[in-house]
């Protein structure tokens, strides 16, 4: 057996991240329009690579499914400097928010994944509070130190609040509601 990258101190190979990349982006796309159990069969042959290349990097379903989920909280966390960089604070937070409004909408079987008992997903709550919380708090500290919004909120009592929500039909008038309540108002 050949020592992988990690044992040898030398990082991935470029195909095989572009492989990785492959097989993440698909499944996140098939996910999105079949749910968690679609075939994988399906997902390798969107990315273009063999049964054999999927099931080198992950090895069972649920790795798969953990590895989209890991790779689509790093994106949406990662979206919130880009949101403050290019927004007013408030408007920053409103837009990220719906960012993770929509990361939750389109998780086809995610709750059912992460309650299955596989002891792949039991990491991925604390993963998911680790990144997205302070992303958020960096986003509402600088809202609430601009006055545009409340400083009564919690980012993880903001973030179970859109979870919530996020699991009912037609749910993102009350997002919105739920956003625009934070605003400071002029009396």
């Amino acid at each position: 057996m050949e020592p992988s990258a990690a044992s040898t101190g030398r990082g991935v190979r470029a195909d095989a991240r572009r492989n990785e990349d492959a097989l993440l982006e698909a499944a996140k796309q098939i996910f999105a329009d079949q749910g968690i159990d679609a075939p994988v069969r399906e997902i390798a042959a969107r990315a273009g690579v063999g049964m054999g290349t999927l099931y080198r990097r992950f090895p069972t379903r649920s790795d798969l499914i953990a590895g989209v989920f890991r790779r689509e909280v790093d994106a949406c966390t990662a979206a919130a400097a880009e949101l403050a960089r290019r927004h007013a604070p408030a408007d920053a937070v409103a837009f990220w928010l719906e960012r993770y409004w929509e990361f939750l909408t389109t998780k086809r079987g995610l709750a059912a994944a992460l309650h299955s008992g596989d002891p792949t997903f039991e990491t991925l709550p604390g993963y998911f509070r680790a990144n997205f919380e302070p992303a958020l708090r960096a986003l509402l500290d600088a809202a609430v130190a601009s006055k545009q919004l409340r400083g009564d909120v919690e980012p993880w009592d903001l973030l179970r609040a859109v979870g919530a929500l996020a699991g009912t039909a037609n749910s993102w008038p009350m997002v919105a509601l739920l956003i625009d309540g934070l605003r400071v108002r002029a009396n």
